[in-house]
């Protein structure tokens, strides 16, 4: 096994934030803060680079002890590698994959579907109504309570 040692130069940057999902998708810093300025956001291959982990890692944990931002910064900077900090109550998690937009002025803006789930959806709408639905079920590779 060939594992990237934890640090500030760690590719997935100071904090992962972990939740249980089918896709293995996580989020985490990044210390090439740089690619926060190019338009195209798929550099992490599936997870989610953070632009402002210390903020929302500070929100997560609010009401769960004494973590504010200056702990959350302070653990990121000079704590122990690998600390892992549980979340007494589960976050529901969404997170949307989307080729386009309606503005509500009514403006639509298409994106790269970096993915390829656009020529799949064409294929099912060519066919004309009704349309199928596909309901996917959610399997979480972690366990109940695995809320790290």
């Amino acid at each position: 096994m060939v594992r990237e040692k934890p640090g500030p130069k760690n590719s997935l940057g100071l904090v992962k934030f972990i939740f249980p999902n089918q896709y293995d998708i996580y989020l985490h810093s990044t210390p090439a803060v740089s690619l926060f300025e190019q338009t195209r956001r798929d550099f992490s291959h599936g997870c989610i680079r953070v632009q402002k982990p210390a903020d929302l890692a500070a929100w997560v944990l609010q009401g769960q002890g004494d973590w504010d931002l200056e702990k959350v910064q302070e653990a990121m900077n000079s704590g122990p590698d690998n600390k892992t900090v549980s979340l007494k109550t589960p976050l529901p998690i969404v997170i949307f994959y989307l080729t386009a937009i309606v503005e509500d002025g009514g403006e639509v803006h298409f994106f790269d579907d970096v993915y390829g789930y656009d020529s799949e959806m064409q294929k099912v709408f060519s066919k004309g109504p009704p349309y199928p639905v596909k309901h996917e079920p959610i399997v979480p590779k972690t366990k109940e309570g695995d809320t790290a």
